[in-house]
């Protein structure tokens, strides 16, 4: 079994675009419940199919396996919930550490979040200049919540 720890922030600014590469990523749900999430990503041209657990804190078990991109695109549309989550990802590094920052497209465009996984949860890091308030325990913030709660319909 892994295990992912996670943190995740709002981004400020625009700074943090010229840092780093960007892909794309579109992913579903067979299962967005919170205990039991079941995603399929497509990145670029990479596939993968992912299991994680309940989230306690910034922690939760991870399971993630390469799979075709044939077959991901199928499963994104026959048996993935809609909407699927798109997104653009950037990889940023920063003293050391790598950044995940993505901008949120479709009904969730205008939603800009960073994410950095850690090896421990009180693992010191260095937080970039465009980094803003946390919001690793906010679910409203998960990409699962997103599906079903978009950011355009957040009052």
């Amino acid at each position: 079994m892994g295990v992912e720890i996670e943190r995740k922030f709002l981004v400020l600014g625009t700074d943090w675009q010229r840092a780093g590469k960007r892909s794309l990523l579109r992913q579903g749900y067979i299962s967005s419940h919170p205990e039991r999430l079941v995603r399929v990503r497509i990145d670029d041209a990479a596939a993968y199919l992912t299991i994680k657990g309940k989230t306690t804190g910034a922690t939760r078990a991870e399971w993630e396996y390469p799979i075709p991109p044939a077959d991901a695109r199928s499963l994104l549309e026959t048996l993935c919930e809609k909407p699927l989550i798109e997104k653009y990802r950037y990889r940023i590094s920063h003293e050391g550490m790598t950044w995940e920052v993505d901008e949120f497209l479709g009904e969730n465009a205008g939603l800009v979040v960073a994410e950095i996984e850690l090896s421990d949860e009180d693992e010191f890091f260095v937080k970039p200049s465009w980094i803003g308030e946390e919001v690793t325990s906010d679910p409203r913030y998960f990409n699962s919540s997103l599906l079903k709660h978009p950011f355009s319909q957040w009052k």
